[in-house]
């Protein structure tokens, strides 16, 4: 059969026409927009090691990672305590080694196993997440806590509802409704976590202005104006001038007798 002499040159348009339409549909799909967003995205834990992070254990010199109690196995960072007789007040924290200001940080984590003997009631399926941390070596030797904002993480028992993403506020207060908070905890909406299972929590942190916890794309606790706790002493120390507005500061892992593990901890810089 005899081909039209311009049957070449149709097909060669509808070629073109048809990579144009694809490239354009291409573009307007939502996937490679998330792909480039994931991309800005730092991991603080390699998945291989503690480097970059220092330990501070209550009782302890820094860095002195007592009965191995922070540690990477199968790709988790595992916060540990098969080798305490008793847990003894040692609470710990693992410290990242830079400060950040405008950040969204994201963490996966879990508690599994029995609580290590010794550890308080209320500390049964309790880790967190500290920012805005003094630095590590400004802790005394037997300071329980960094003074900072935690957001505190928290398991269910099996029965009892139980919130996560909680706030907590050693040696600092946060104003909410434009009300200085002096109480400890503030609770969260968020549902209850049982069980072993992983959990992804988001802190979106814009320096002194405001601080949201995340959890399934929802805020489930909103504050403002992180700042030092005047009457607290470990807070004391840290004030230098009238401003006690906390802008920066370190991040840092909790260890507080429950055994718990961190698959992924990653951190977004915000504009300023």
């Amino acid at each position: 059969m005899k081909s039209h002499p311009n049957s070449s040159c149709f097909i060669y348009v509808a070629m073109l026409l048809f990579s144009s339409i694809f490239v354009l549909i291409i573009g307007g799909c939502s996937f490679p927009q998330k792909m480039s967003a994931e991309k800005g995205w730092i991991p603080l834990f390699n998945g291989k090691n503690l480097d970059g992070w220092t330990v501070k254990i209550r009782g302890y010199e820094l860095g002195d990672n007592f009965g191995n109690t922070f540690r990477v196995e199968d790709g988790v960072i595992k916060v540990a305590y098969d080798q305490y007789d008793t847990f003894n007040e040692r609470f710990g924290h693992l410290f990242y080694k830079d400060k950040f200001s405008h950040y969204i940080l994201r963490a996966e984590y879990r508690f599994l196993g029995e609580q290590t003997p010794g550890g308080p009631g209320w500390a049964f399926r309790n880790s967190g997440l500290m920012l805005h941390c003094q630095s590590p070596e400004s802790m005394a030797k037997d300071q329980n806590f960094p003074v900072c904002i935690e957001v505190q993480l928290l398991g269910g028992n099996g029965t009892d509802e139980r919130t996560t993403g909680n706030l907590c506020t050693p040696g600092t207060h946060v104003v909410m409704d434009d009300k200085l908070v002096t109480q400890h905890c503030i609770s969260s909406t968020s549902k209850t976590y049982h069980g072993d299972q992983w959990v992804t929590i988001e802190v979106e942190v814009r320096g002194s202005e405001i601080i949201r916890h995340i959890m399934d794309g929802e805020v489930i606790l909103e504050y403002e104006k992180p700042q030092l706790d005047e009457g607290d002493a470990d807070a004391k120390k840290l004030i230098r001038g009238p401003d006690l507005l906390l802008s920066e500061g370190y991040i840092s892992l909790q260890s507080e007798s429950h055994p718990c593990e961190f698959r992924k901890v990653e951190l977004f810089v915000l504009d300023e």
